[in-house]
């Protein structure tokens, strides 16, 4: 079985670039440009045809091969082609063909001037690994929508991935760059870089911790995107919209945008208000405030008024019966007969203990809202029942008496 060869062989580059030289020396002598003025006409004329050459390489990967590649990518079954190989990624790879031009015509362009030609071939390489570099963060840029489901826990952790894999590719560039620079090995420069090392954890320390806690707020999935978190001390409490290694995007009430560390909710305390959408119903936790002077047994006037409002029942007055307990359960009878409270969920009207500020009655139950207006609109109205309705029973909501 015969082996063929997709890529021409050296000795075929090279003939081919001897054949151009000869025939630009061809046309010049054809021009009748004798003396010191020959070297001169060459050079610009061999830098003319590179460039064109660049220029035409470009176009043609551009305009030819990446509509070709974008059919082929769209006729397979696979999804990931489609993500990864878009068509800004396969621009992205057509500047990397007018340098890989210009890296082989530099020996036939300045053959006689070795200086220039090194440089020449340095700036190149430098070209080259920008441009190489380019197109592996972008295409690690797509490795990221790979998942369909946006703000996910896969989708988060391969953001996170793809991240760590962004600032490893760019580090290896900035090495591979010096070392073409200097003239260094690029090896030898990541070998020299363990010497250092302690400097470098040193003057990186909070971005290093900035990536881990990024890493840890992801990976264990503390948030996610659409969550409404809140930090205590009021300067964050919003819903999220872009999480990164280093940043974590809110945006608040007033629709402004607050940008968090992940270290500040890694290392510190914050709420997450997602278990609040898994349940049919959102808490509420309010106490009121009442004067314990106003606390008594209840009498015969109190309790015939009661009766004749149908604020409680009569077997509710058999013996010595306190005017609080008769409130607490007409809140509770109240709060399980609203609708849009949840009476399949805790509902409890309980007494605390006493404080300086008077006796606190701590009303907990769950609204089946979620939404913010009517959430607040709902808990207003029971909390106006109470201060309206506390006054049948003989009860006094707490004031304090100003300091004369």
């Amino acid at each position: 079985m015969m082996n063929f060869k997709l890529t021409p062989p050296r000795h075929f580059v090279n003939d081919a670039l001897e054949e151009i030289r000869i025939f630009v020396e061809n046309i010049i002598l054809s021009l009748g440009v004798h003396g010191h003025a020959v070297p001169v006409v060459r050079h610009v004329l061999l830098a003319v045809v590179a460039l064109l050459l660049a220029f035409f390489a470009e176009r043609l990967c551009k305009y030819i091969l990446v509509p070709l590649i974008l059919r082929l990518v769209k006729r397979t079954e696979a999804h990931w082609d489609d993500v990864v190989f878009d068509r800004q990624v396969l621009r992205t790879a057509c500047h990397i063909a007018p340098a890989l031009v210009i890296w082989q015509l530099m020996p036939l362009v300045f053959y006689q001037f070795p200086m220039v030609q090194e440089i020449l071939r340095r700036l190149t390489a430098v070209y080259l690994t920008i441009a190489a570099t380019r197109l592996i963060t972008g295409i690690i840029d797509r490795l990221r929508y790979l998942n369909t489901r946006p703000g996910s826990s896969t989708s988060q952790y391969l953001k996170s991935f793809c991240g760590v894999l962004k600032i490893l590719a760019i580090f290896i560039a900035v090495v591979v760059v010096i070392g073409i620079l200097i003239n260094r090995s690029p090896m030898a420069l990541l070998a020299g870089l363990g010497a250092t090392s302690a400097v470098l954890m040193l003057v990186f320390k909070d971005t290093i911790d900035g990536l881990v806690a990024g890493i840890r707020l992801t990976s264990n999935e503390m948030i996610h995107i659409g969550d409404h978190i809140t930090v205590p001390g009021g300067f964050v409490d919003g819903t999220v919209m872009d999480i990164t290694l280093t940043t974590v995007k809110v945006r608040q009430a007033d629709n402004t945008i607050t940008t968090v560390p992940p270290l500040t909710l890694v290392s510190g305390i914050f709420q997450n208000w997602k278990g609040v959408q898994d349940v049919d119903g959102q808490r509420v936790k309010k106490m009121v405030y009442f004067d314990v002077r106003s606390i008594r047994v209840v009498d015969d006037s109190l309790r015939k008024q009661l009766l004749e409002q149908g604020f409680v029942k009569e077997e509710e007055l058999k013996g010595e019966v306190i005017n609080m307990a008769l409130f607490r359960h007409y809140m509770e009878h109240y709060l399980a007969k609203r609708e849009d409270v949840n009476e399949k969920m805790t509902l409890l009207v309980r007494q605390l203990e006493a404080t300086q500020a008077g006796v606190p009655i701590e009303l907990y139950f769950f609204l089946r809202t979620k939404d913010w207006i009517p959430y607040e609109h709902s808990m207003a109205d029971i909390l106006e029942h109470v201060y309206a309705y506390a006054n049948a029973f003989g009860l006094k909501i707490y004031e304090q008496t100003p300091v004369q």
